[in-house]
């Protein structure tokens, strides 16, 4: 991906050139002239999340099938898995407009989505597209990710983490897990020791999201696992504390000079 070029110029027409001579070998009756044509014209004045919105639902539209079966076709086109822990909004880039699918259209199909958004985390990201089913099925997702949390692919491990994040960037707001910021915290347990310096990162962020907001409670909850023997603890809480530090928090201080 060109380092000048503003990341909305990518989704129109090569994106929509490159998505359906992918998708034509899995459906041949696929309208690429159509698809292609439509997407360039319309995508033209739209911004970012408008344009992978546009095209999202242009593949909607010109696949007429069940959703099991449209995800049984764009599943295939999803192209190798990202082996290292950077590139995934860069080289990854095309898959956007898929994992908006999974977003928009999968709410009614549960399993199926779950395991496309497994897939494409693998490759770009579910971050977003997962946040609706969070909410519209709660226990399922819960119990789902508690599984993905000992995935040995990293990029699943740090969806459990980055998915569920009350203040995501770029995302709307989510409550924590079922109303209760300790259902976060034992979504996060098995993480904060991670391998991954990628999934541990994450892990900071949502305690730091969880800190504006229980910040009482987060510090208890770091204070007991740093008592426990938390080996990546003082990196770990220091960059979990960083809002409340530069606002001068005294608990948070006092913690920071325990480290």
């Amino acid at each position: 991906m060109g380092a000048h070029v503003p990341l909305k110029n990518y989704f129109g027409e090569e994106l929509a050139v490159r998505l359906a001579n992918s998708i034509k070998p899995y459906y041949p009756s696929f309208p690429v002239d159509s698809f292609v044509h439509t997407v360039a014209e319309q995508t033209e004045p739209l911004e970012l999340k408008a344009r992978v919105r546009l095209i999202a639902g242009e593949l909607h539209r010109t696949l007429p099938l069940d959703y099991p079966d449209q995800m049984g076709i764009l599943l295939n086109i999803l192209g190798p898995e990202n082996e290292r822990e950077q590139g995934m909004f860069t080289e990854g880039y095309f898959l956007m407009p898929i994992a908006y699918f999974v977003e928009q259209y999968g709410l009614n199909h549960f399993r199926i989505s779950m395991d496309a958004l497994y897939e494409i985390t693998k490759r770009h990201t579910s971050e977003y597209a997962i946040r609706p089913y969070l909410l519209h099925h709660s226990a399922e997702c819960l119990e789902t990710l508690s599984t993905w949390a000992f995935d040995p692919n990293s990029h699943v491990r740090r969806l459990v983490s980055e998915g569920t994040r009350p203040r995501l960037p770029w995302a709307k707001r989510i409550e924590v897990l079922n109303g209760d910021p300790l259902q976060n915290l034992a979504l996060l347990e098995p993480l904060l020791d991670d391998r991954s310096d990628y999934v541990r990162k994450s892990v900071a962020n949502h305690l730091n999201d969880l800190t504006k907001d229980y910040k009482q409670i987060t510090i208890h909850w770091m204070a007991n696992k740093l008592s426990d023997g938390w080996e990546h603890g003082s990196s770990v809480v220091r960059h979990a504390l960083r809002s409340l530090i530069k606002s001068g928090d005294p608990d948070a201080l006092a913690m920071l000079n325990e480290l």
